[in-house]
């Protein structure tokens, strides 16, 4: 099964379900593929896109993206596998044959692959040099402690064995699949890279904006708090680490980003980066409030 999880964003939705549909006679022979839209909308305002070929659609009326995960969890019991894409993203040719060859091949329990950035409108030069958008990428077949779930695929005997969740505390402020990743590998399971399984995120223009990836890569740095300490151990330890490590952070970015460093474009914008994550840890050691970046009701 291929789960594309949306909320409100009907024009992106229909491009993303274009690009699955189409990928779906090169497995042929291979696996039976079921297409499941997810929408978080009450309103159930993507029922219109999602109809055609092999596509279910379902609506989940409890808000936040760890709920809709955990419903095409839920929707996928007749499935050995599910693959994850997002509503803003469109696959590039041979994505999900890629995904589940590697896993053919292997065995392992989850494959992840590339999202690359696709820009509404040519970002300037301080998004450029600041490489906000860009992931970082590995060989094929290289083992990752953990993956994101826009371009993810699951071995779902593994996960009904071991009971794996994505957790609703972070169903509005994101990092759930962070955690649930991490867990993934921690039962035992292998997350394989995939470089050739690639899927293309459209940005729109609003993202763009310097204040909101700012804001942003501070959100995601105190999320990545709060799965350390969702992961156990003492909480004492992790929320020390993550104010030192913070404070540090908000003093040599802060510097860099004013140009006290300086190196120019390329280090003001990647002083910035850091300042905000460095913003984004000192949060989460404080148990401050983070953004809800999928709190949309």
């Amino acid at each position: 099964m291929v789960a594309v999880p949306t909320y409100r964003r009907p024009t992106d939705l229909a491009r993303a379900l274009r690009g699955v549909l189409g990928q779906i006679p090169d497995l042929r022979g291979v696996a039976d593929v079921e297409v499941l839209v997810v929408d978080n909308d009450p309103a159930a305002s993507a029922r219109t896109q999602a109809t055609g070929g092999p596509v279910r659609y379902v609506v989940e009326q409890v808000p936040g993206v760890a709920a809709v995960r955990n419903r095409a969890l839920d929707e996928a019991r007749a499935h050995d596998l599910l693959v994850f894409i997002d509503d803003d993203e469109e696959p590039e040719p041979g994505w999900l044959a890629a995904l589940v060859g590697l896993r053919a091949r292997t065995g392992c329990q989850a494959v992840a692959g590339l999202v690359v950035p696709d820009y509404e409108v040519e970002p300037d030069k301080w998004v450029r040099q600041g490489g906000f958008f860009v992931r970082r990428t590995w060989p094929t077949g290289t083992r990752r402690p953990v993956a994101a779930s826009n371009c993810l695929l699951l071995d779902l005997g593994f996960v009904r064995e071991h009971g794996l969740r994505f957790d609703a505390d972070f169903g509005t402020t994101g990092g759930e699949d962070t955690l649930f990743t991490r867990q993934l590998t921690a039962a035992g399971g292998t997350i394989l890279w995939c470089d050739e399984a690639r899927v293309r995120d459209h940005v729109p223009a609003s993202r763009l904006d310097h204040a909101w990836i700012l804001r942003r890569q501070r959100s995601h740095a105190a999320t990545a708090v709060r799965v350390e300490l969702a992961l156990g151990g003492s909480p004492a330890r992790v929320r020390v680490r993550a104010a030192l490590g913070g404070g540090a952070r908000i003093l040599v970015g802060g510097a860099a980003a004013a140009g006290g460093l300086g190196g120019g474009l390329r280090r003001r914008a990647r002083g910035a980066r850091l300042l905000a994550r460095g913003r984004g840890m000192l949060d989460a050691a404080l148990d401050r409030p983070g953004h809800r970046e999928y709190g949309q009701r």
